[in-house]
C-alpha cells in the first residue's frame, strides 16, 4: 500500500481470511479455465485466465486449419463496423456475440455459424451521442440450471436481459427487461447526452451482474467535473441494484483526505471500462480503475486521488472494500488500468499464494496477494521528475515493479531508437533533440516553439499492454501478454476555454510561420491516441520489436521468453533505405489478445501485410508455449481485431477470431481441423 492509502492492513487481513474461509467452504474448489468444451465468459473463465484445455488442434496439424463458417456483421446496424472487437461465448452449442454498428446480439448455431436468432435496441439519440459507440467487446451468460440467460450493455448505457433461447428481453429484469444504467447511479446525469457507456462486458458471478463506466476517449475533456465512473452490482434475476462503490470517494468515506482542496467533490471519470475478474472461493470482485479527469493534466485534483489507477477488491455481494492498492499516484500519463487482472494461485520459495498479475500500460505485471492486496515481490516507492506546469502538483515518488522484469520498454533514450542505418539513426536524434526525453514518469510539458514540443513516452499513452489483456496456464502459472512498442507525444497548451474547462489539454505548439489549423471538438476521432507516432522517411523512430509476445513465469517471477509478434510491415520491408538490409521479423502494432490451450499460444496479427504468395491480410499464427517457438500459422483475410477463443463441439474443436480494419468489414471467423485429419481432443 502507498503512504497516502495507508489503512489497518492488518486487521483488514484478519477479517478478509475469516470472511474468506468461510465463502470458500460455501462455494468450493473452481477449476481454472474453460471447462466442458464451452467458453462461457469473456475470459473464458471469471479468473480471466483466457485458457482452455483442449489439444486436438497442436502443433502437428495447427497450419492445416479450415475455415468452418464465418459470419459477417454488415447488416447489424445501419452502416457496417471496421472494428470489430468482440469475443463471443460458447454454451450448449450456440454462439452469442455482439456485433455491428448498433450493437446488436446474436445467437449462432456453434457448428455452422447458421443465425438462429438476432436482438437489436434502436436507442435513437441517446445511442448517437454514447461516449462507448459500435459493437463492444461482447456480453454475458448466466443460467441457474433451469433458465439462461445473455446479459450485455446497450451503447446507451442500459443493461438489457435476454433469454438464451429466443433472444426476447426478460419481462421481470427491469423494466420489460431493461435497466437504464443512467438511473440510481448516485448522481444526476442527463439520459441522453450523459457522458457514460461501456465497451467491456458485464461480469456475472453467483446472482450478482457487475458493470463498470467508460467515458468519452479523448485528450481534450469538456469538463473536470466530468461524470464519476462508478461501478454497480446488480441481482441477475430482476436487475435490482445491490451495490455501488464510488470509485471518487464522497466526504466522509475512506479515501476521500487524498484529494486536496476537496476536489473529489469537483472531479469525475475513474470508471472501470477494463473487464473486471472474480474469485467465487474468496467473494472477491476486483475492479482495476482508471484515471480522474484528465489524463494528463491534475492541477485540478491536488493529492494522490484514490481510487484512480487502483486495483479495488470488493466483496461480491456487497460492493464493500476489502482492499486496494494504487499503481500510480496522481496519474498525468494516460496509464488507466486497461484490462483485467488474472488470478492464479502460484507457489513462490515453497509457499502456495492465491495472487493477482496486473498487466499494465506500463509495461510492468503488477503482481498482489488478491487476498489481502500485499505485493508478493517488492513495489518499491522511488523519486521521480516533478512537473514544472502551472498548478500540477505530482507525486515525488512512484510505485516500481521490482519482479517481474518489463515486458516492453520504459521511457525514452537515445539507444532506443531507428538504427536500421547511421543515417537514419542521425536523423531520428535530430528529430528527437526537439523534445524532451527521459525514464519511465517523465512528466509532460507545456509545449513550445521551436521546443520541447512534447515530452516522448514510452510505452505510449495506449500501451504497453491494453484491453486484450493476457492469458494463463495454469498447468505451468506462464503469463502470456502482448505489448506494442510506440513512442507518444506528451504536450501540453494551454486551454482555450471553449472547448474544454481545464487550465491545460494535451496538445503541440504551432509552428507561427504555418497558417493555424483548426481545432478539433473535444473527443474528436483519434483524439484517444493523440499526435501521430514520430517517424524517420516514414518508418516508426523506435527500433522494433513493433509488437511482442512476453512469456513469464509467475512461480518466479522471471520473464522466461520473448519474441516478436506479426510479419514485418510491407512499408518496411519495401522501404529504399532499407533495400539489401536484412530486416529480422519487427513484429506489428494492433490491439492483440492472446489464447492459450493445452498444447498452444494462438495470436492473430494486426494491421495487413501481404503474404508470400500474394495475398493481402494477416495471420493466425501458433507458439509453443514452453519456448515460444512458431508452430504454425493460417492465412486470414483481414487481421485480428478481438481476442480469440476456443470450444469443442461434436468432438471437433473450433477457434473463432473476430477480424476487421481497413476497408474490411467486421467478421467473425471459425478455423477446425479438415474430417480426415487424425485427431485426439483432451478434455479435462
Amino acid at each position: 500500500m502507498t503512504k497516502s492509502s495507508v489503512g489497518p492492513v492488518l486487521a483488514l487481513a484478519v477479517a478478509a481470511v475469516a470472511s474468506i474461509a468461510t465463502f470458500a467452504q460455501q462455494r468450493g474448489p473452481v477449476r481454472p479455465g474453460a471447462q466442458n468444451g464451452e467458453w462461457r465468459t469473456y475470459g473464458g473463465d471469471l479468473r480471466s485466465t483466457r485458457y482452455a484445455p483442449l489439444d486436438q488442434i497442436n502443433k502437428d496439424n495447427f497450419s492445416k486449419l479450415e475455415v468452418a463458417w464465418r459470419f459477417k456483421t454488415d447488416a447489424l446496424g445501419p452502416r457496417p463496423e471496421f472494428n470489430l472487437q468482440s469475443t463471443p461465448l460458447m454454451v450448449g452449442g450456440r454462439l452469442y456475440s455482439t456485433a455491428g454498428t448498433r450493437r446488436a446480439v446474436v445467437a449462432l448455431d456453434a457448428a455452422t455459424g447458421e443465425m438462429l436468432w438476432m436482438h437489436s435496441q434502436n436507442e435513437g439519440k441517446r445511442g448517437e451521442s454514447a461516449p462507448r459507440q459500435l459493437s463492444g467487446r461482447g456480453l454475458a451468460y448466466w443460467s441457474d440450471g433451469r433458465e439462461e440467460r445473455i446479459v450485455y450493455v446497450t451503447p446507451g448505457y442500459q443493461m438489457v436481459a435476454l433469454d438464451a433461447k429466443t433472444g426476447r428481453p426478460v419481462p421481470g429484469f427491469g423494466r420489460d427487461g431493461v435497466v437504464d444504467l443512467k438511473l440510481n447511479d448516485d448522481q444526476e446525469m442527463d439520459p441522453v447526452t450523459g457522458e457514460i457507456g461501456l465497451h467491456a462486458t458485464p461480469v456475472i458471478a453467483g446472482d450478482v451482474v457487475i458493470v463498470g463506466a467508460a467515458h468519452l476517449p479523448g485528450s481534450i475533456p469538456r469538463r473536470k467535473d466530468n461524470d464519476n465512473g462508478y461501478v454497480r452490482g446488480f441481482d441477475v434475476r430482476t436487475g435490482k441494484r445491490l451495490w455501488i462503490f464510488h470509485t471518487i470517494p464522497r466526504p466522509g468515506e475512506a479515501g476521500y483526505e487524498t484529494w486536496e482542496n476537496h476536489s473529489a467533490e469537483t472531479s469525475g471519470n475513474a470508471g472501470v471500462w477494463a473487464q473486471m475478474s472474480v474469485d467465487e472461493e474468496l467473494g472477491l470482485a476486483y475492479l482495476p480503475v482508471e484515471l480522474p479527469t484528465g489524463d494528463y493534466y491534475g492541477g485540478h485534483r491536488p493529492g494522490n486521488g484514490l481510487y484512480g489507477e487502483s486495483i479495488i477488491a470488493v466483496e461480491l455481494k456487497t460492493g464493500k472494500k476489502r482492499w486496494h492498492y494504487q499503481l500510480v499516484h496522481h496519474g498525468i500519463w494516460d496509464f488507466d488500468i486497461p484490462c483485467a487482472p488474472v488470478l492464479v494461485d502460484i507457489t513462490v520459495n515453497g509457499r502456495m499464494i492465491k495472487a493477482l498479475a496486473q498487466p499494465t500500460k506500463q509495461g510492468w505485471v503488477y503482481v498482489l496477494d488478491r487476498a489481502t492486496g500485499q505485493p508478493v515481490w517488492p513495489i518499491e516507492e522511488r523519486a521521480v521528475e516533478q512537473s514544472t506546469i502551472p498548478m500540477e502538483k505530482t507525486s515525488p515518488t512512484q510505485p516500481f515493479v521490482s519482479k517481474p522484469p518489463a515486458f516492453d520498454r520504459q521511457g525514452v533514450a537515445i539507444d532506443d531508437l531507428i538504427d536500421f542505418t547511421q543515417e537514419l539513426r542521425a536523423e531520428a536524434v535530430k528529430l528527437v533533440s526537439r523534445y524532451k526525453i527521459g525514464p519511465l514518469f517523465t512528466p509532460p510539458v507545456v509545449s513550445t516553439w521551436p521546443g520541447p514540443l512534447a515530452t516522448l513516452m514510452l510505452p505510449s499513452t495506449t500501451g504497453g499492454i491494453n484491453w486484450f489483456g493476457g492469458s494463463l496456464d495454469p498447468e505451468t502459472n506462464f503469463l502470456y501478454v502482448y505489448s506494442i512498442t510506440q513512442i507518444a507525444q506528451l504536450g501540453l497548451v494551454p486551454s482555450d476555454g471553449k472547448r474544454s474547462d481545464m487550465a491545460y489539454v494535451r496538445g503541440t505548439a504551432p509552428n507561427p510561420a504555418e497558417p493555424p489549423r483548426p481545432a478539433a471538438p473535444a473527443g474528436a476521432a483519434g483524439d484517444e491516441a493523440g499526435p501521430p507516432a514520430l517517424t524517420v522517411q516514414g518508418l516508426p523512430i523506435v527500433k522494433p520489436p513493433y509488437g511482442r509476445i512476453t512469456a513469464f513465469d509467475l512461480n518466479k517471477g522471471d520473464l522466461v521468453w520473448q519474441i516478436a509478434h506479426g510479419e514485418t510491415p510491407d512499408n518496411i520491408r519495401n522501404h529504399p533505405a532499407l533495400k539489401g538490409l536484412k530486416i529480422p521479423r519487427t513484429g506489428r502494432i494492433g490491439r492483440i489478445g492472446v489464447l492459450a490451450t493445452k498444447s498452444l499460444l494462438i495470436a492473430g496479427e494486426g494491421g495487413f501485410f501481404t503474404t508470400p504468395n500474394g495475398q493481402r491480410g494477416a495471420m493466425l499464427r501458433a507458439y509453443d508455449k514452453a519456448t515460444g517457438q512458431e508452430v504454425g500459422a493460417v492465412y486470414m483475410p483481414a487481421p485480428q481485431t478481438g481476442s480469440p477463443m476456443t470450444y469443442m463441439l461434436n468432438g471437433r474443436q473450433y477457434l473463432v477470431v473476430s477480424i476487421s480494419g481497413g476497408n474490411y468489414s467486421g467478421e467473425l471467423v471459425a478455423f477446425r481441423l479438415p474430417q480426415d485429419v487424425t485427431t485426439t481432443a483432451s478434455l479435462r
